[in-house]
């Protein structure tokens, strides 16, 4: 690991970069850790290997400073992921009859007011409670292709990633703040209670939110769905040594988190292990983009068949994505190599996968419901 300390004036932050020399990282993105480092009262940097540029700083990395920064989480604030387990064996999935079951996830969750009203969180709606949204969340059915030791699935066992977050409501809080955390927020000031009142609501409706649409999934594939862990990868929280903000790097639930590839790329099962403190508790929440949304409507061709053959992804599963736009930008081309990121983080002792996950169907949009 490089540690390096960096920063504007005399205010000097200690970066630790979790990956290898040859690990292939866009220099914008390093760009943008240089210019974070030197914000006022930041002290530690992680950055980890899906490291890609952001709109207001990097993606993939951890931040610990002493003041709050609202930008580095971002407006969709609770971001994350979360990994069920369900009950059908691999050998029963129909995938064409799953993936037009799972067309039902485009409508609105039934069940939102009750669930939003049990969960007791303030003053927040049930607009979008139960829904996936766009970019790049997701909802996929996946078949462990290989386990390790002590994982808690099996070979042939089906699963389910949900990759969601609050929706319009942590949009909406971070739209009024107006642009004014342009120095932070000190935590102890009105302006910095009352954003933290409202980002610890938005993360527990992501967290709900996430769980909706898998309870909704799992009905929708005629069987159970049992939580393996949530972890949010979009969130900031008070530790003994400042205020941690992660954008795109993830914490660990019980010990484990998992890690996104892409529609045509395994996913991983990771064991975490906690081991060393320069990566503030963090690390990788997927492969992360190699390019932007922009540049992808360059890279590929976009005939009405070459749309067509994305309904397919690389490995022989359905991917059920009706945007045309969202289809190029979203392709697994858009993003590094999961299994090379997983590599890097085990060199570093970060992690170590317990079980690859394939992707038997994704599902992002589409444009009418599934059959009932």
């Amino acid at each position: 690991m490089g540690n390096s300390p960096i920063g504007t004036g005399g205010d000097v932050a200690q970066l630790s970069k979790f990956y290898r020399a040859g690990t292939w990282i866009e220099g914008r993105a390093e760009d943008q850790l240089t210019e974070v480092a030197g914000w006022p009262g930041m002290s530690r940097i992680a950055a980890f290997p899906d490291l890609h540029p952001g709109r207001f700083g990097p993606v993939g990395a951890a931040f610990l400073a002493d003041r709050l920064w609202p930008q580095l989480v971002g407006p969709d604030i609770g971001c994350g992921m979360a990994l069920f387990a369900l009950d059908l064996p691999g050998r029963k999935l129909n995938l064409d009859r799953a993936a037009r079951r799972l067309r039902m996830l485009e409508g609105p969750d039934d069940g939102a007011d009750a669930a939003l009203a049990a969960a007791d969180i303030p003053d927040l709606t049930a607009m979008g409670l139960g829904t996936i949204g766009g970019g790049n969340h997701f909802c996929e059915v996946q078949e462990v292709a290989e386990v390790a030791p002590g994982a808690p699935l099996a070979t042939g066992d089906l699963c389910l990633l949900v990759h969601s977050g609050s929706r319009s409501q942590g949009a909406g809080i971070f739209a009024a703040l107006q642009g004014e955390w342009g120095a932070g927020f000190a935590p102890d000031s009105d302006a910095g209670r009352a954003y933290l009142a409202r980002h610890d609501a938005a993360v527990r409706w992501a967290r709900l939110n996430r769980a909706r649409i898998a309870d909704r999934a799992a009905q929708a594939l005629r069987c159970q769905a049992t939580l393996i862990c949530d972890t949010s990868h979009n969130h900031l929280r008070e530790t003994d040594n400042g205020w941690l903000h992660c954008k795109g790097a993830a914490e660990a639930d019980r010990g484990l988190a998992p890690l996104a590839g892409s529609r045509d790329a395994a996913s991983y099962l990771l064991a975490v292990t906690g081991r060393d403190p320069d990566a503030l508790g963090a690390l990788s929440h997927g492969a992360g983009r190699r390019y932007d949304r922009a540049a992808m409507h360059g890279r590929m061709r976009e005939g009405r068949a070459d749309l067509a053959a994305m309904t397919r992804n690389a490995l022989g599963g359905r991917v059920i994505c009706e945007d045309r736009a969202l289809q190029v930008e979203e392709s697994g081309r858009a993003y590094k190599n999961a299994a090379a990121v997983v590599a890097d983080l085990a060199a570093f002792d970060l992690a170590h996968p317990l079980a690859t996950l394939v992707p038997r169907i994704t599902f992002k949009t589409a444009r009418t419901g599934g059959e009932a």
